[in-house]
């Protein structure tokens, strides 16, 4: 937590100090870290990052660590929890003539992929979905992060909200857990395959339909209101689930074999 009064950055400007000893980062980068819980910069009421000193320090030692020591990223999380790397490094508080102009940032080869990556996110080969990096549970990104994260642009996630198949988390205003970011990845492979967001509301739905049957089998226990039964609940809603999940799929396999068999 940075102390009253210090100064912050925005993950841009952050982006701009980290860009001479590492040129290859991204602001994409810095988010998935944040998204393994290796960072975690304070954000503004309105869901935006703003780092301080010890943050920027952080990220130096875990770029360091991924390229002199070759570490995973869930090797370098244990040895941050154990104290085994030592975080606190010279660091010291970012002065203002420290900040990198916008040109500075922009003119960089890695700030232009990273700035490509937030205002048009790439496509993978062939269309399909790639792997969209995946959040902590309770960590919340706002709308352009969302489309970096799933690869898809603001127009894919307009249409996709209008359509009900993106929704953002209840409560906390404009910003999506990590349940949007992986719909949101799946739903533009989808668009990138020519299927409109308009057919994508029948999986919603669909899904709501189960969702409300699975409901009706829980709900005598939920009514209990002891541990035991609230326990036996959540267990059996997991075992509906990953049915479900079978299901669908023997079920599309069936429905697919005329076209996949010789």
């Amino acid at each position: 937590m940075a102390e009253p009064g210090a100064t912050h950055l925005s993950i841009g400007e952050v982006l701009g100090l980290l860009l001479e000893e590492f040129p290859d980062v991204t602001i994409s980068k810095i988010r998935f870290l944040e998204s393994q819980g290796l960072i975690a910069p304070e954000r503004t009421a309105s869901g935006y990052r703003k780092f301080c000193a010890e943050d920027v320090e952080l990220l130096r030692v875990i770029l360091r660590e991924q390229r002199e020591n070759f570490l995973p990223l869930r090797v370098i999380r244990d040895r941050l929890d154990s104290g085994a790397i030592d975080t606190s490094g010279d660091a010291t508080p970012v002065r203002g003539d420290e900040r990198p102009s916008d040109a500075v940032v922009a003119n960089h080869p890695a700030a232009s992929r990273a700035a490509s990556t937030d205002a048009a996110p790439g496509r993978t080969a062939g269309g399909g979905a790639g792997a969209a990096p995946t959040l902590l549970p309770g960590v919340l990104v706002n709308r352009q992060e969302l489309c970096a994260m799933a690869s898809i642009s603001p127009d894919d996630l307009a249409r996709l909200e209008d359509f009900g198949v993106v929704t953002p988390r209840p409560g906390v205003g404009d910003l999506f857990g990590d349940e949007a970011v992986e719909i949101a990845a799946a739903a533009g492979g989808f668009l990138r395959l020519g299927v409109d967001a308009r057919h994508l509301r029948s999986w919603r739905t669909s899904v709501e339909r189960e969702a409300g049957l699975f409901e009706q089998l829980i709900v005598p226990l939920l009514r209990q209101r002891n541990p035991q039964a609230r326990t036996q609940a959540i267990e059996q809603l997991g075992q509906l689930n990953a049915l479900s999940g079978r299901l669908r799929s023997a079920l599309m396999r069936s429905t697919l074999r005329q076209y996949t068999t010789p």
